[in-house]
């Protein structure tokens, strides 16, 4: 009989003893039992008889995991803080039907790159970690092309990570007219089908570009050779659920692991990015587009002047993207009477109208209920909501504009890549004359005749209560205008009572860095690390029990600092009452040593949080 340690798939338990009759190898997946239910597992290690009675592995299965891939589980579970079984169960497991094929691929592609773009290159390549520091346009997918060339050619593989969002149809037409049945999409809205032939494909080797969202990294390679990390400034690339990883950070930890090169890039990068690790600026596009920036000093709305400039383009026969920095869904309903809000009764938070649907919805909790008549509180009919949603201004953009063509481009429409992939052809081949949506109109997607950008809520993102509120309304203003422009002269509006800041730097994003610098030091990230702690229980009283004690213990770490123990913003969520603890010290270490020893069993670990509501 063999006694092996087991890490159950997707537990938050620690990993347990089971036996077999056979010897197995190690990172098998098998199934087992586990209170009565079958439950996928990782073979760990093969351990001596124990004093305690085991139960039998029942099935060893077709697949495994990778060395790499298990090595990476463990830097995941003691670094975000969670079990092992929660870090294995984001892996994909490679098989052992499968025939793998090593034969090497001709990787020649027709693209030749610029002086300054071959530097780029070369500067790419002698780094461990680099950023590509990129206008928008000018040219970084080349360069990333022709890297994939030089590795392929080597017999390696490449992993070009994208947030979901930008994983358009226009950037996998590029890398299949390069690179042909050698390139594969990763991300979650492939279908059934489309998943197994990708993972076909990833399995025997055929695939030697993997093109996806953060998901990608935890494919079965271990022939890699190098990582991209388009639009590395892109918040998609942090986990809102647990394992609450960073893509970008496990990226880098990756390239440490094989010993490859990691490539950042955007046209505006983090600051994070830009401080640590060494950076190529690669200046202007390929088309040299003149751009006007215009600002109104307004409410959010659609004014006179904003009306007048969309009037003036569509006659010209050019196309308009009109931004606002939420869905339609972030648009509350207050009585214009008694000045109540309908608040969500589960959490503390006003429901957002849908108005397509006829719904209040909550977007904490997912209650939803159908929009009301009258006030609740004192009846009256005088219901209003008192911000824009896209769904709204497409609605007054319609009904103000004759003959206009304008499409809403937002989660709530584009909710497959074949929508995404319509929505995107009809825009090119001038078929919709407006675009208005949210953070998707800025992602990485080329629209070849737009002339005017219309921005909104700047004013909304530069007062968020954020550390990075100010990188992240200048970043969102760049790369919507970015979109803009592509062929020739192009005007930019943007709605603002911050025109001194945005103005400033709209045009120098390095030196608005520059300048950031300044005010994160010895307070935020990069030069700080930060912990949030999250303690949620339907009983208020002992979530805040369970802080409390924690926070009592944390005293006791000298290096670690307690920023702040409270309620959280948002109190309630899902019927349960909140409270955190935010932590700041010099070295992540301290802060682990820290959490992992006072950790009760409420308590929720966000390491290098970026959300704080």
């Amino acid at each position: 009989m063999f006694y092996y340690t087991v890490s159950i798939i997707g537990s938050i338990l620690e990993p347990l003893t089971y036996h077999s009759k056979d010897k197995l190898s190690k990172l098998s997946k098998v199934t087992v039992l586990l209170q009565g239910k079958e439950k996928a597992g990782v073979v760990l290690d093969k351990v001596d008889e124990p004093d305690f009675e085991t139960l039998k592995i029942l099935h060893v299965t077709e697949e495994y995991f990778l060395e790499h891939q298990y090595q990476l589980a463990k830097f995941i579970a003691s670094y975000y803080l969670c079990s092992l079984g929660e870090a294995f169960a984001l892996m994909h497991p490679q098989s052992f039907s499968t025939v793998s094929n090593n034969s090497l691929k001709d990787a020649t592609t027709t693209i030749t790159l610029s002086k300054r773009q071959d530097e780029a290159l070369r500067f790419l390549k002698q780094h461990p970690v680099s950023l590509l520091f990129g206008d928008t346009g000018s040219g970084k997918t080349e360069i990333y092309m022709k890297f994939f060339e030089s590795v392929i050619q080597k017999n390696k593989r490449v992993i070009f990570l994208m947030p979901e969002i930008s994983l358009t149809p226009q950037m996998g037409k590029r890398l299949e007219r390069h690179f042909g049945s050698s390139f594969v999409m990763w991300h979650s809205k492939l279908t059934p089908k489309q998943k197994k032939e990708a993972l076909q494909k990833i399995y025997n080797g055929d695939a030697k570009i993997i093109a996806g969202a953060r998901s990608a990294l935890f494919l079965p390679i271990d022939d890699l050779g190098v990582i991209v990390v388009d639009e590395e400034h892109d918040d998609s690339y942090k986990s809102a659920s647990r394992p609450r990883y960073h893509a970008r950070d496990l990226a880098i930890y990756m390239g440490k692991l094989y010993a490859i090169s990691v490539v950042l890039g955007s046209a505006t990068p983090s600051l994070s990015s830009y401080v640590k690790f060494p950076h190529f600026r690669l200046k202007g596009g390929h088309v040299v587009a003149k751009k006007e920036y215009i600002y109104e000093a307004s409410r959010e709305g659609v004014t006179p002047l904003i009306y007048h400039h969309l009037k003036n383009n569509l006659q010209a026969k050019k196309q308009s993207i009109i931004f606002l920095p939420t869905r339609a869904n972030f648009k509350y309903l207050s009585c214009q009477d008694c000045g109540a809000n309908f608040t969500c009764p589960y959490c503390s938070v006003a429901m957002s109208i849908h108005n397509k649907y006829n719904a209040l919805k909550c977007h904490y909790c997912n209650f939803t209920q159908a929009i009301p008549k009258e006030c609740p509180s004192c009846h009256s009919a005088h219901l209003s909501s008192n911000r824009m949603g896209t769904a709204e201004v497409v609605k007054e953009l319609q009904e103000s504009i004759e003959d206009v063509k304008v499409q809403q481009f937002d989660r709530d429409t584009i909710t497959t890549a074949n929508k995404l992939k319509k929505a995107l052809k009809s825009f090119n081949d001038g078929e919709v004359d407006m675009l208005v949506g949210t953070q998707m109109l800025s992602k990485g997607h080329d629209y070849h005749g737009v002339a005017l950008a219309v921005i909104f809520g700047m004013d909304n993102m530069l007062n968020m209560g954020d550390y990075r509120a100010r990188e992240k309304a200048l970043s969102t203003l760049i790369q919507v205008a970015g979109r803009s422009g592509r062929a020739g002269e192009a005007k930019v509006i943007v709605q603002t009572f911050n025109e001194e800041f945005f103005r400033e730097y709209v045009e120098r994003y390095e030196a608005f860095l520059e300048e950031e610098k300044f005010f994160r030091q010895g307070l935020y990230p990069p030069y700080k690390k930060l912990c949030r702690i999250l303690f949620a229980h339907k009983n208020g009283i002992k979530a805040q029990e369970a802080m409390e004690q924690m926070r009592e213990c944390l005293q006791k770490f000298g290096a670690v600092e307690i920023v702040g123990a409270k309620k959280c913003a948002i109190e309630k969520v899902a019927n349960k009452y909140r409270y955190e603890i935010l932590l700041r010290a010099d070295k992540a270490t301290d802060i682990l040593k820290a959490v992992k020893s006072c950790k009760t069993p409420l308590a929720e670990v966000d390491m290098d949080p970026l959300e704080f509501s």
